[in-house]
Order: C-alpha cells, then structure tokens, then sequence
C-alpha cells in the first residue's frame, strides 16, 4: 500500500491523517514538524535496529528540474536510488509516494539513570528491547539519563511492564529530553497504548521542539564499531558536555539509497544538542570528528563528502540543467549528471 502526498506537507500533519484512515507509516523522527520531502532529502531518520531512515519509504518522487520539466521515478527504475536521498541537487520534489501499512498502537516508557557500564556490555540487548530505542545523555558520570522504549502493541512487547532497564528505573512522570523542561511537549509515555501517529515522534506537533534555540550536528557509525564509539565519547567528556544541552544514541538500519549515510551499513546515530554558543561549539566538532574518523564516521547531511559512491553517478535520465542545483556539499565529476 502507498501514499502519494505534496513534498512540502510535514509528517505531523501526514501522520495524523493516516491515522484517521486506519493507516501508518513504518517511522517518524523525533520532530514531526518538517517536511516529507526535506526529510527524505537528507536521509532524515528515526530509531530501531530494523527500521530504516524515512527515506526508505519512498517508492515514487516527482520532481520539477532546472528547465522546468516534471521527472517521475518509482522504485525499481535504475536511477531511483540515487534520486531519492538528493540532498535538493536534482530539483524541487513536489510529490513523493510512501510506504504505509494498518494502523498500529505504541505504548512508550522512559527509564532513568541506566548504568553505562551495563548499557555497553549490553547493548544489542538495550536497542532491542523495543520497536524505536533513543538513549539520551550528557555523556558526563556513571550513569545514562534516559531510554526512551516505544513498543508496538501488535508485536511481542519486549521491554514492556518492566521494574529496570540496565540499572535504570521507570519514570514517574512525563520526560523531556532536556533536563529541567516539561515533559508536557512531548508525546505520551508512562506506557500507556495510543496511536502511532502520537507516540514514534518524541515532540507534539502543537509544541515547539527540543529548546528551540540551539546548534545541532550527528554523526552516523557503523554498527560494530557502537560500542567503542560510545567509550570515546564518554572518554571526551570534560570538554563536550559544557556545552552540549543534551546527546542522543539512536540506531537505523541498513539501506541502499546511494547518498544515505546509511548505505549498505546498520549503524547508529550520535546526535548531539548544542548551547547556542558557534565560537566554542566549531572547535570540539572539529575534535570529535577527529576521534570519530576511525570508526567510519558519516557526518549527516555532509553524505556526499564520504568516499562511499562511484566515480559518477549515472544519472541518465536527469538533464544537464540539473547542475543549476548544485551547493557546497554537492560536487559531482564531471561525467555525472549528464544525459
């Protein structure tokens, strides 16, 4: 079953309206306050060991090209997954065809201060333990501040209706990931069952997200090298967690979107909250990078810069004209994009 919506709607909206009809989309992100196309555009994802980015629920695009003319695609068609996570390089999407499915329930639990130590010597246990996982921390002391379990009802609830969670105990009230800020923005916990639509983001559509005024940067590792990215940072501490607002470890599974950071790999997510502070914030990413680089590091968004696609890419059925798109990031060689 598909879906065949604007570019420019965002998933709240989307979501909710799916809802009313009895269907689903397979994930959302934490913020249900963008755009479909600019979500898809940028490999934007959610969490959970088996679920794609949300660009993997694309299975058509319509796009308007430099010379004005309409570009259809649909999976299967030989340039599609090359299209589909286009970083805004091969024109304006104004319509995209989605995944869907039967509605479904999710019943979502926080846990506090888990032991880090029990997190990393388990932790394809820990991401498991539910349909979406998204651990959050400052990576500062023993502790983890909070696992956020979202648990589809239709499956076998792996992590529901438990007492701990590696050493971390049931929230008593609703979370924000930030400390100190109301956990009314965010979307039902305390395990209660509800829709879909209002429980796989972590902020209400009706809310302004997160804190509203910050930096923000991720970083996507390989899935076999989690846990020792994960030392790293704690390792890092002293001189990230000053300025950061909050941390997150979310995981995403393996695609075959060509400019994905999630090409032919699982791997997980390292998104970082920062102070709104860009003199002090530019010099610790230039350190994390640094340290990440062993690990095969994608910096999300900055695809294009990984040594990960072919010399060029065959494009054939996209017009030269579409080289008016190009930005910074995008810097094809010279044979690709070309008809």
């Amino acid at each position: 079953m598909t879906v065949t919506v604007s570019g420019g709607i965002r998933y709240g909206t989307l979501a909710a309206e799916l809802q009313r009809r009895g269907f689903a989309l397979h994930n959302l992100a934490s913020l249900p306050h963008i755009s479909v196309a600019g979500a898809v555009a940028t490999a934007t994802h959610g969490s959970g060991d088996a679920n794609g980015n949300l660009a993997t629920a694309v299975a058509g695009l319509e796009l308007v090209t430099a010379d004005g003319s309409i570009l259809t695609a649909r999976r299967g068609d030989a340039d599609f997954d090359g299209m589909v996570v286009g970083l805004g390089a091969l024109g304006i999407v104004s319509r995209v065809t989605l995944d869907i499915e039967p509605a479904f329930d999710v019943a979502q639990s926080v846990f506090e201060d888990l032991s880090w130590e029990q997190v990393l010597e388990n932790f394809d246990q820990v991401t498991s333990s539910a349909y979406s996982v998204s651990l959050f921390t400052d990576w500062s002391g023993p502790t983890l501040g909070h696992a956020w379990l979202k648990n589809r009802t239709d499956a076998e609830p792996a992590g529901a209706g438990m007492d701990s969670f590696f050493g971390g105990v049931p929230a008593t009230q609703a979370r924000h990931p930030l400390p100190g800020v109301s956990g009314s923005n965010c979307t039902q916990q305390l395990g209660m069952p509800g829709p879909w639509s209002d429980r796989l983001a972590h902020f209400r559509m009706e809310f302004t997200p997160s804190k509203g005024d910050e930096l923000q940067s991720e970083y996507l590792i390989p899935r076999e090298h989690a846990v020792d990215a994960l030392r790293t940072l704690r390792r890092l501490s002293s001189v990230v967690t000053p300025l950061l607002l909050i941390g997150e470890i979310r995981t995403i599974a393996a695609d075959t979107l060509w400019l994905s950071p999630n090409y032919g790999r699982d791997g997980i997510g390292l998104h970082f909250t920062w102070r709104p502070d860009q003199p002090a914030v530019q010099p610790v990413l230039r350190m994390l990078e640094a340290e990440l680089a062993p690990f095969a590091a994608r910096p999300i968004g900055e695809s294009c810069s990984t040594p990960m696609l072919p010399q060029s890419l065959p494009f054939t059925r996209v017009s030269a004209n579409s080289r008016r798109w190009r930005t910074g990031w995008i810097r094809p060689e010279s044979s690709a994009m070309t008809s």
